[in-house]
């Protein structure tokens, strides 16, 4: 089966997706200006597009990892992410507190879904 590669960059691509598994890289905030839960909203808008893109939805995540810049903003990354995913298809998840590549953004969050 072969590979679809989306947003394809000279260093990664945003998203691929192969035997009906997708596979996001790790997003960030557009708005570097914005607190935790302002960067994670955004993240969270970005990851909702692709999975649209790619034929699936939050409900299909299978896997979460995020990266905090600092666990003391843990609280209002939590506070996002509760808004944002569906009770009863809240999928596992790792949170681990890094640092990352610009020392602007303060969460990055990568996903791995099941296509519709």
């Amino acid at each position: 089966m072969s590979i679809q590669r989306f947003h394809v960059g000279p260093r990664l691509s945003d998203m691929a997706v192969h035997n009906g598994t997708i596979y996001l890289a790790g997003q960030v905030a557009d708005d570097t200006s914005q607190d935790m839960a302002g960067q994670t909203k955004q993240i969270l808008a970005i990851i909702d597009k692709l999975l649209a893109e790619a034929g699936s939805d939050k409900t299909r995540i299978l896997s979460t990892t995020i990266y905090v810049t600092d666990m003391a903003d843990f609280p209002a990354m939590n506070a996002a992410w509760d808004a944002w995913v569906v009770p009863g298809a809240t999928p596992p998840r790792a949170t681990v507190e890094a640092k990352l590549a610009k020392a602007a953004y303060k969460v990055e969050i990568q996903v791995i879904a099941a296509k519709t």
